[in-house]
């Protein structure tokens, strides 16, 4: 029997599936630990792990996120085909898909107006590819963050229409921007819009708007990121071009190629890992290991990629240099690097990213020390605050959406981070907790005057305020936020999917364990505990992580990471923990690779004194 099986069978993986895990009821961090599954979601694991030959830990995760007896091998081998819809049931989308082809067929010029951050950098690059292969040479326009915000604005629309654009398409973003489409039509060029944010029922008149959160969508696909709804439209676009005869005297799209964009997109903009957007991820992972972006190969080289991308590379070694130039430089770059097949100018762009990004980690580290350090005080004031709202002149708007996710993290409740220009008008980004839609919360805010303009989703979003208006805004939020925030936050939990010990973690463990993958949100990284174990040689790296090893009783043991937690309370009992005494340590596993070798490495999220539980 292999490790996997032995591990899976241990005793240890069913305790806990009681209130509290391991009897946990408040660890270092505050939170209640349990176990995902039930008494029923444990017999129902037992009798998929029967059915289809899986290890009893496997079945165990898959059962947590949602398996059935049936499911399973679509779930353990998400494809497009079995995952991807007709693009048809998305409103609008045969308006858009035959527009666009007209625009192929007639040689039309074509512009294509994105945001600034990953998704808009991937979405745009994807309809980029798509018009190149078919002959034209589209514009690729990405506002200036710092100069002209968020979304299509009149001036840079009239400009693409007066350049010559005679079809302007909106990629993650356009769905609330009526005043700057309307100046599209007004020049003379049809707009397509192809979003995915939150949206009321009013729409912009233009041609077609393409986004499975407007209200009369009933695809069902609202989950999906940007890059994501565009892959559909342009399925949906090489179908109407197919139905016209196109593709007898011309190659067809190599839209499987692509899925590295839509992957890295569905990553980067946090979306949930289910249905499609697993499809999305899994075969996009696997165009991304052959290298075929030369953008992607270039950033990925200057970043110090050197073994095959998992979810995690993509989400914090990719993803932040291709937002660091819409944070602190040309917000165009991102767009730019995915969307060119020249090396030298893939290679160019990606150091400059590159060093950007080193650029923002050190004003983000100022940024960060001055909101938590006010934030402390506010905490410490009024507990049960709803709402963080930090802000100041000198702060980088670029940055304020890092700066406000962390806030969040850190004190667990939404948070709103400001940049305030001289002239008295704050560029804002929110993040907030899950069971606290902030997207609604902005809308309801712009609808009722207190906002310039604001969007977004229900874990982020964007805003622009007057100072003379911050006031309100701050009891308009808190007001209706309250009940909501203190709901989520009495339902802190750590959610765990079993007991391990070091001697159980292996590379074959670790390989059957990834076939549950692509891990993220809405598919979280399985996390386990390894029960009243010790920990030997813990030393600081860096500035606030902790590095140290857990040992098992029997000698046994694993390397162990716990970052951003010097300083923290989970840094603190770890320190005291390593005295000697037993702590139980929870976390997830990760390949790490170090100087061309590979290890398992813990990453810790939480830590338990056994000796004050149950």
């Amino acid at each position: 029997m292999g490790a996997m099986a032995q591990a899976a069978r241990r005793p240890a993986m069913t305790e806990g599936a009681g209130e509290h895990y391991l009897g946990v009821a408040c660890s270092a961090k505050g939170q209640a630990w349990s176990s995902r599954l039930d008494t029923a979601g444990l017999n129902l694991a037992t009798a998929i792990a029967q059915r289809h030959g899986l290890p009893d830990v496997l079945a165990r995760v898959i059962t947590a996120r949602g398996a059935t007896l049936d499911n399973v091998p679509v779930l353990l081998n998400p494809t497009l085909k079995a995952l991807m819809p007709d693009p048809s049931r998305l409103t609008d989308m045969e308006k858009a898909a035959g527009r666009i082809a007209g625009a192929i067929l007639a040689r039309e010029q074509v512009a294509i107006f994105g945001d600034y951050d990953v998704d808009g950098a991937c979405a745009s690059a994807l309809v980029h590819r798509f018009l190149a292969h078919h002959g034209l040479a589209p514009r690729i326009y990405i506002p200036d963050r710092l100069f002209e915000g968020y979304g299509p604005n009149p001036q840079a629309i009239r400009q693409l229409a007066e350049d010559g654009a005679r079809l302007i398409l909106t990629v993650d973003c356009g769905t609330t921007s009526f005043e700057a489409l309307a100046v599209a039509r007004e020049a003379g060029a049809d707009v397509v819009v192809i979003d995915h944010h939150q949206a009321d029922e009013r729409l912009p008149d233009v041609t077609a708007v393409v986004n499975p959160n407007r209200q009369d969508d009933v695809s069902g696909e609202g989950t999906l990121c940007a890059a994501g709804v565009v892959f559909l439209a342009l399925v949906a676009t090489a179908r109407a071009l197919r139905a016209r005869g196109h593709y007898k005297s011309a190659p067809e799209p190599p839209l499987m190629e692509w899925l590295d964009l839509v992957a890295l997109a569905t990553v980067c903009d946090v979306v949930p890992l289910e249905g499609l957007n697993r499809a999305y991820v899994t075969q996009g992972l696997k165009v991304m290991r052959g290298r075929r972006n030369p953008g992607l190969r270039a950033l990925a080289d200057a970043a110090g990629l050197n073994q095959p991308p998992n979810t995690y590379h993509l989400g914090f070694l990719l993803g932040p240099r291709i937002n660091a130039g819409g944070r602190i430089g040309d917000s165009a770059l991102g767009a730019r690097l995915l969307s060119t097949d020249d090396e030298a100018e893939t290679g160019r762009i990606a150091v400059l990213l590159d060093r950007l990004n080193k650029e923002r980690k050190a004003m983000e580290t100022a940024i960060l020390e001055a909101a938590l350090a006010a934030s402390e005080v506010e905490v410490a004031t009024d507990p049960d605050l709803p709402i963080l709202i930090q802000g100041s002149k000198d702060w980088h708007k670029g940055l304020v959406g890092l700066v406000a996710s962390r806030l969040t993290e850190r004190f667990r409740r939404p948070s709103l981070v400001l940049a305030w220009t001289e002239s008295g008008e704050g560029t804002g980004s929110l993040r907030s907790i899950a069971g606290v839609d902030i997207g609604s919360a902005v809308r309801a805010a712009v609808a009722e005057g207190i906002l310039k303009k604001g969007g977004g989703h229900a874990m982020a979003a964007g805003l622009t305020v007057a100072a003379d208006d911050l006031p309100r805004l701050k009891a308009f939020l808190a007001d209706r936020l309250r009940g909501h925030v203190a709901d989520a936050r009495g339902l802190t939990t750590l959610k765990v999917d079993g007991s391990l010990t070091p001697a159980a973690v292996s590379a074959d463990f670790i390989e059957r364990l990834e076939e549950a993958g692509p891990f993220g949100q809405g598919n979280p990284t399985p996390r386990f505990v390894f029960p009243a174990h010790r920990l030997r040689s813990l030393r600081v790296i860096g500035e606030a992580h902790l590095r140290c090893t857990v040992e098992a009783g029997d000698g046994s043991r694993l390397d162990a990471v716990a970052f951003r937690s010097v300083g923290t309370p989970l840094g603190e009992a770890m320190t005291a923990a390593a005295a000697g005494r037993p702590i139980h340590v929870a976390g997830h596993l990760r390949r790490d690779h170090w100087n061309g070798r590979e290890r398992i490495e813990l990453t810790v999220d939480d830590v338990a004194d056994p000796a004050r539980q149950g």
